[in-house]
């Protein structure tokens, strides 16, 4: 008795991998709110990444490390602009 034949077809890729196109690199600036004014540049070697608008001129540097993108660049920026604005104090509710 010999050995099951094993088929020599591949693995098709599954439909999400074949939609995903690449990531965008340009994204809305969150100060002037221009469309696609913001580019943001990851260098690897050098471990830094780069997010500079190009309407107000706003700049923001970050540490990257491999798995970096340009997306992540973008929201720790947001993030960033979040947490030095000052907390408001909460409301309470009127009583009337």
């Amino acid at each position: 008795m010999g050995k099951r034949k094993k088929s020599s077809r591949k693995p098709q890729p599954s439909a999400a991998a074949r939609r995903r196109g690449p990531l965008d690199t340009r994204f809305r600036c969150i100060f002037c709110f221009n469309e696609n004014a913001v580019s943001v540049k990851v260098s690897k070697a050098e471990g830094t990444a780069t997010l500079n608008c190009e309407r107000c001129f706003e700049k923001f540097e970050a540490t990257a490390h491999h798995l970096t993108e340009p997306v992540d660049v973008y929201n720790w920026w947001k993030d960033a602009v979040e947490e030095a604005q000052p907390k408001a104090a909460p409301r309470r509710p009127s009583t009337s």
